[in-house]
């Protein structure tokens, strides 16, 4: 997994509350074993106009021209809600989201973006509406997500400050998943492994 220290990138909006996991990737992509894929289907029903995702709908928000090329997601309340696939940050992290903007998540959701190398920030909401304001009255208008400072900077100076829980954190700016920070362990793993065979043969499969 990719570590997340500090990104300062296009922002882009999405002004929609309880968004589900239905939208950021519908049910009939799921049927991939591998995690790799997703992003040609992120927002899928609201991207297109068609079932093959080859006619752009000129009224979705994500598709204006503007945006193209973005890195950090400004949405709304409860983002990420619905069923727990973990797919769904598969398919924004394909996309090219680094970091999601929000003044609240789905918990599973929120911590799924952890795992997988996304950033998840929960801003007051009124701190959003400020981002929202802002993004939107400056074409091209780059946000400064840092992880290590817990910041979050705009163009005009803003700078908000957001928690975090610890664990997280550290595995994010290291890029660790559940495996890679497992690992870590491995001597230690082993060393178990290699006592309990000797104190409890009968339990070692041949």
């Amino acid at each position: 997994m990719q570590a997340f220290t500090k990104i300062t990138a296009l922002a882009a909006l999405l002004d929609r509350v309880d968004v589900d996991t239905d939208a950021i990737i519908p049910k009939q992509f799921l049927k991939k074993i591998e995690r790799t894929g997703f992003g040609v289907h992120l927002f899928h029903d609201w991207r297109y106009l068609d079932d093959d995702g080859t006619q752009p709908n000129p009224d979705f928000i994500l598709n204006a021209s503007r945006y193209q090329g973005a890195q950090i997601l400004v949405t709304r309340d409860n983002f990420g809600c619905g069923s727990s696939r973990e797919h769904a940050p598969w398919a924004l992290l394909e996309y090219g989201f680094q970091a999601i903007v929000a003044p609240s998540f789905a918990d599973i959701f929120y911590n799924n973006c952890f795992k997988n190398g996304i950033l998840p920030v929960k801003l007051e909401i009124d701190q959003v509406q400020m981002l929202f304001e802002e993004i939107e009255s400056n074409e091209g208008c780059q946000l400064t997500v840092d992880l290590e400072q817990q910041q979050v900077t705009t163009p005009q100076g803003n700078n908000f400050t957001f928690a975090v829980d610890a664990f997280a954190r550290d595995r994010l700016l290291k890029g660790l998943d559940d495996i890679g920070w497992t690992l870590q362990f491995e001597k230690n793993i082993v060393q178990f492994e290699n006592q309990y065979q000797n104190t409890a043969p009968w339990m070692t499969i041949q």
